[in-house]
């Protein structure tokens, strides 16, 4: 819950290493804001009740969708809208901030696998 404590990105996305493993930085009137950390390819999902914000930190990512790809750069956004299957590669190491409704799992509909969140780490 947010108390108006001052949130470093950078120290925060310092604390971990590994990728597609989102860590909850704080919650703000029901939805997540979380940090990630993107290279290599995700698996195609999509979230049937929920926009996805994500806003790249550091690097670059594409956001593919079916028919069509988004190069999203550093300082830029990208808002997959609620019900919009897609799947972010990222060739480098990127640094993500994403929001999006609290409860939802990172890999929306996709069958459980490796990369699957159903509890984050609260950093």
């Amino acid at each position: 819950m947010a108390d108006g404590t001052l949130i470093k990105i950078a120290d925060k996305l310092a604390m971990f290493s590994d990728h597609w493993a989102p860590r909850l930085v704080e919650t703000l009137d029901g939805y997540d804001v979380k940090l990630a950390k993107f290279q290599g390819d995700f698996v195609w999902h999509r979230h049937e009740d929920a926009d996805e914000l994500f806003f790249v930190v550091k690097g670059g990512f594409r956001m593919d969708f079916r028919g069509r790809q988004v190069e999203v750069g550093e300082g830029e956004m990208v808002v997959v809208p609620k019900g919009t299957e897609h799947k972010p590669y990222a060739a480098d190491e990127c640094q993500v901030l994403v929001i999006v409704q609290s409860g939802n799992v990172n890999t929306g509909d996709a069958v459980p696998s490796a990369v699957t969140q159903r509890r984050m780490e609260r950093i």
